[in-house]
């Protein structure tokens, strides 16, 4: 009789144990320590399934035959071909030689993001560097697609970004100090059951009800009523949406014009403020930022605008700014605006005042602050510099040798003519993905690794089958977590694929870079040396002890030294001749000297309202502004076919939620197939009515995987970033401008099919054996 195997794991969404039987997946459960598991734990046998698994080493026939000098439109087109490891890991090292020989390190590009897996080991962006860095280099990318303008603005003006990487006031002194919160965007369970690296405890909801408890009167901003859990019972204010910063102007204009802005603070803490001030009052420009001037731009109520413009100076107020907010045209805006309201205000460094960034985006933000050393493998030093804006891959492509600015910079795309991708997916993540399919044609080798065939891995030239995490082993950690994680082997790696560091080493040894690489240690060796290097750093610098590697690795968890009740700026405030921050003038920043200087239209000296390409306020009347989130089945594009996923789905699209009255005028049904489109692209979508989105406003999530039918090139799963504009933040942040699009909508009649089934059956045409 078969006994059952209980094997602790942990994902991005959590950590879970999962239930083995004779090699199968029989079940999942959650963590004990975690109060609010996501159910998205639940999915991950799909990661067992092998349909959409790349399950051997395949090579594009066309590119088998000319190597470089084949058709690169062939890619997505041609059939792929079978080969053994030893020729796919050769074939691979040729081409990192002969670009490296060719053309220089700076034409290969290691474009990978890191959240395929959420392992410390195992992570193929950081083993992939290590191992070209091994070798002479690569050109990288700086930020993140989720945050990229918000971190550059912040390291300007308060001298580093961890104000919005989980280092601004924690959530329990919010729920002890705070009685006015105002959340512009979200703290949403949706985007808080995920944390990059892993989490072992989900703590935002505890902290929420904490806050309810208190009596705190929360507002959300936001064009989406469901941004915040009902039971919370916030006062939703629908604005239009990317007029965020137009509202924090507004408010902060109303306190300075009623006399009421905290000069001191400004005087000592503060720098440029003179430069905002005159903004605010219209000295600079004729027109005062006032309730009037914010509610013509945002839709919002006037009179609610000035009633709590004077309650943020009469309570202990904190303001909360999503990560998404700068994910716009001028996405630095909104996170300077918001800095510049609570810096008016005068109540940054005081326990639940002030403002922070990204509460809810991660699950870890806001929550204790592990103070130890988390686990991760070192990438090596680079030997060359060389890098792009994480968001501006198209631009790169498109454009070897064109200049592109960066933080007050000026520097020169590349001549990329190898790309090597390993775990991730830019036909999910990338916007406008029509130019991303034009710009793809452009090198002449690309190389995707990666556990599942994506669309991604559909359009390489090369492609290695690594391993899910539940077929080896590794472990979980970040900053952002009070656990280190064990993340046991669960099952057999499913056809021919291999671990990401042993597909590394297999390249690397071929390379002549192996025992560099790997150090002479093996995977388990690895991981005891991770996990010991941060048990030490908790021991001597913190002296905190957690249990040894054998004890860990059988408990499948260990805690980690954390910080709770941390206010953000408190010393600073305290005494800030002493305790300078790393800006201009040692100062909060809100008139730069430094963008003076650049005169950038789109990111000038102070933070401002600047209109972004595409909004409400200047649309047509058949326009809705498309906003496209996290959904709440799956991360990203990740499991996309797990159960949590396809339940949000119909006929294998993602929904599209609709305010009713846009129905109404558009002739749209609850459950009927929509057509969303503008210039760039066009996708399908279910329609689902509902009053929890505003007027004017459509929601379509992100992570379809891209799936065109026939010649006409529309999208039939529901991927939005067929529609998204492919423009930088500004010429100073260069971040990602994912939510700003306007589309039209319109029934579609034509039965395309189940968009999943079609996905398959445009795998089993590239990949059949």
């Amino acid at each position: 009789m078969s006994r059952i195997r209980r094997v602790p794991h942990c994902s991005h969404w959590g950590a879970y144990t999962i239930l083995v039987e004779d090699g199968q997946i029989v079940g999942v459960e959650p963590f004990e320590h975690d109060p609010a598991p996501s159910p998205i734990i639940n999915s991950i046998r799909e990661w067992a399934n092998p349909a959409r698994r790349v399950l051997r080493p395949m090579v594009r026939s066309g590119w088998l035959d000319k190597r470089e000098k084949s058709d690169r439109r062939g890619r997505g087109r041609e059939k792929f071909v079978p080969v053994g490891w030893d020729e796919a890991t050769t074939l691979v090292a040729d081409e990192i030689r002969r670009v490296s020989d060719a053309f220089g390190n700076a034409s290969i590009f290691a474009g990978s993001y890191g959240w395929t897996n959420s392992g410390r080991f195992h992570h193929a962006s950081s083993l992939l560097k290590r191992m070209l860095n091994l070798v002479g280099g690569f050109t990288g990318h700086v930020d993140t697609y989720s945050i990229a303008a918000g971190p550059v603005i912040l390291r300007h003006t308060l001298g580093d970004d961890t104000a919005c990487g989980g280092r601004a006031n924690t959530l329990d002194t919010i729920a002890r100090h705070t009685d006015t919160l105002v959340v512009f965007g979200a703290i949403s369970p949706r985007t808080a059951q995920n944390e990059a690296g892993g989490i072992g405890s989900h703590m935002v909801e505890t902290h929420l009800k904490r806050i309810v408890e208190r009596g705190t009167r929360i507002i959300l901003v936001s064009p989406l009523e469901d941004d915040i859990p009902e039971w919370v019972n916030a006062e939703w204010w629908p604005i239009r949406p990317n007029t965020d910063t137009a509202l924090m102007l507004g408010l902060a204009g109303e306190i300075v014009k009623a006399d009421r802005h905290d000069k001191a603070f400004l005087e000592r803490c503060t720098s440029g403020a003179d430069r905002l001030l005159r903004y605010l009052d219209g000295t600079q420009d004729g027109e005062g930022k006032d309730a009037a001037w914010a509610a013509g731009i945002t839709g919002l109520d006037q009179q609610r605008i000035v009633e709590l413009a004077k309650r943020l100076v009469e309570t202990r107020s904190m303001l909360t700014v999503s990560w998404s907010l700068q994910r716009a045209h001028h996405g630095e805006q909104p996170f300077w605006a918001a800095l510049g309201l609570a810096s008016i205000i005068g109540q940054i460094g005081l326990p639940g005042g002030g403002v922070g960034y990204g509460y809810g985006s991660l699950g870890g933000v806001g929550s204790t602050i592990n103070i130890g050393r988390s686990p991760a493998m070192s990438q090596f030093a680079k030997p060359i510099d060389s890098f792009i804006p994480v968001a501006r891959i198209s631009d790169m492509l498109l454009n070897p040798g064109g200049p592109f600015t960066y933080q007050g910079s000026t520097r020169f795309y590349p001549d990329t003519r190898l790309v090597y991708w390993a775990g991730g997916n830019p036909y999910h993540h990338h916007q406008d993905l029509n130019r991303l399919a034009e710009a793809w044609t452009r090198p002449e080798t690309i190389i995707v690794q990666d556990p599942m065939f994506t669309a991604t891995a559909q359009r390489a030239d090369i492609v290695l089958p690594a391993t899910t995490s539940i077929e080896r082993n590794d472990l979980a950690g970040n900053k952002r977590s009070d656990f280190i994680l064990a993340m046991q082997k669960a099952i057999e790696p499913l056809g021919e694929s291999r671990a990401d560091f042993d597909i590394f080493n297999a390249i690397a040894e071929k390379l002549g870079a192996a025992d560099r690489f790997n150090e002479g240690r093996d995977e388990m060796g690895w991981l005891r040396h991770l996990y010991e290097t941060s048990r030490d750093d908790a021991a001597t610098r913190l002296g905190f002890e957690m249990p040894d590697f054998d004890t860990f690795w059988k408990a499948g968890y260990a805690r980690c030294p954390v910080k709770a009740e941390h206010t953000y700026l408190a010393e600073f405030r305290d005494q800030p001749e002493t305790s300078p921050l790393k800006t201009e003038r040692g100062k909060i920043v809100l008139g730069s000297e430094t963008l003076a200087k650049l005169n950038y239209s789109d990111c000038g000296p102070h933070p401002a309202w600047i209109e972004p390409a595409e909004w409400l306020g200047r649309s047509d009347p058949d326009q809705l502004h498309l906003i496209s989130h996290q959904p709440a089945g799956r991360l990203h594009s990740q499991l996309e076919t797990g159960a949590a996923s396809r339940a949000m789905k119909r006929n294998g699209r993602e929904r599209a939620r609709v305010n009713p009255s846009d129905a109404t005028a558009f002739g749209i049904n609850d459950g009927q197939t929509i057509r969303i489109w503008n210039d760039r692209g066009a996708c399908l979508a279910t329609a689902q009515v509902t009053d929890t989105v505003r007027q004017g406003v459509i929601v379509l999530p992100t992570g379809a995987w891209f799936t065109t039918a026939g010649d006409s090139g529309i999208e039939i799963a529901g991927n939005p970033n067929v529609l998204t504009l492919d423009v930088g933040t500004s010429q100073f942040g260069q971040g990602c401008s994912a939510h700003t699009c306007l589309v039209r909508i319109e029934p579609y009649a034509t039965d395309p099919g189940d968009a999943i089934e079609k996905y398959q059956e445009k795998l089993a045409a590239l990949a059949a054996v």
